[in-house]
Order: structure tokens, then C-alpha cells, then sequence
């Protein structure tokens, strides 16, 4: 369940996490990226921070709203339209439940509209799909988020940057799917799963 207190904490360890790892992401997005998705969501967590900071949202929804528009005006990339996106519709989804589920299910799904695409092409979405998954079955680890994660090597890109490699984007992780896997890992931490 949200509420505004663990979806703050969230957040918050999830700019730590991106922070502390910015240029292992970017090392990941350089062989079949821009090599910038670390520095772009380190950008981009400082300016959700700043805004939830500056504004003290209220509500859930609030906060989903504020994250999203800070993330679609400071980070490059595909990343900062599909992290918003997915913000955007969590925050319309949380204004009219707490529950965890749906609220990221419509994240999925505002990921998978705007970058046209579904899990299996080497996208964030490998990350996203088999973490609600697991969240239904009860089954959310570390492990299972780490298994996801690795699981991307061994697609080849279909959509997004890693595309144009084709082929040769095997072997490397997606690093959208690393990012993600940090997201979910922020909520793990915050108790957003502890009923």
C-alpha cells in the first residue's frame, strides 16, 4: 500500500541508489546507448527531490504528479518520457486506490503505450513485467529482481537506442531494467509491499 510517508522514502532511496550508481548505468547504456542513463536519472532524481522539497505535496497522487513532471523536464532520453509516463499515470491510478498492484500496473502500462513496446525487447519493461508478476504471487525479492535484470542479456534489442546494435546488444544488460530494478527495490525497502 502507498501512503505519502513510504512513497517519499522511496524516492529518496532511490536517488541514492541511482546516485551511487550513475556511471554503472552509464557503463551499461555505452555499448548499446548514449551511455548517459546514469547521469540523466541522477539529473533527473535530483529535480524530484528539489520539487518534494520546495512543494510538500499532500497525497499520494500528488507526489506521483511531482515526480512525473520532474522527470519528463530534466531527463534526456528516452528514460525521462517513460519514468514520467509511468509517474503520470500512477499518480491518476492513486486517486482512487492505495493498493500497491494496480497503482503499478498502470505504470506498466503507461510505459508500454508511450514506448510502444512490451516486455521481451530489451526495455525497462523486462524489469517492470516480472516484478508486478512476482508482487501477485508474493514472490518479490532481490533475487527475483536481479534474476529479471540479468535475464536481458541474452535479448537482442528491439526497440529504443539498443536497436540500432540489433544483435550485438546481446550479451549486454538493459540498463532501463537495472534502473528499474532499483525503483523496486526503493519500494521493497520503504515497506510499500508490508501489509
Amino acid at each position: 500500500m502507498f501512503t505519502v510517508d513510504n512513497l517519499k522514502k522511496s524516492l529518496q532511496l532511490f536517488k541514492e541508489k541511482i546516485d551511487k550508481n550513475k556511471d554503472y548505468l552509464s557503463e551499461l547504456d555505452t555499448p548499446i546507448g548514449d551511455g548517459d542513463h546514469g547521469n540523466n536519472m541522477a539529473r533527473g532524481m535530483e529535480a524530484v527531490s528539489e520539487s518534494l522539497q520546495s512543494k510538500v505535496p499532500e497525497t499520494v497522487q500528488d507526489i506521483f504528479k511531482l515526480t512525473a513532471m520532474a522527470l519528463i523536464s530534466k531527463v534526456g532520453g528516452a528514460s525521462g518520457p517513460l519514468y514520467g509516463t509511468a509517474m503520470m499515470e500512477m499518480a491518476k491510478t492513486s486517486a482512487t486506490t492505495s493498493e500497491a498492484l494496480p497503482i503499478l500496473e498502470a505504470g506498466l502500462t503507461g510505459i508500454e503505450k508511450r514506448g510502444n513496446s512490451k516486455p521481451g525487447e530489451k526495455t525497462m519493461l523486462d524489469a517492470w513485467a516480472p516484478a508486478i508478476e512476482a508482487i501477485k504471487n508474493g514472490t518479490l525479492t532481490d533475487a527475483s529482481l536481479e534474476s529479471a535484470v540479468e535475464a536481458t542479456k541474452e535479448i537482442a534489442a528491439t526497440k529504443g537506442r539498443a536497436s540500432y546494435v540489433g544483435e550485438r546488444s546481446i550479451g549486454h544488460i538493459d540498463p532501463g531494467a537495472m534502473s528499474s530494478m532499483y525503483f523496486f527495490q526503493s519500494l521493497m525497502e520503504a515497506g510499500v509491499f508490508n501489509e
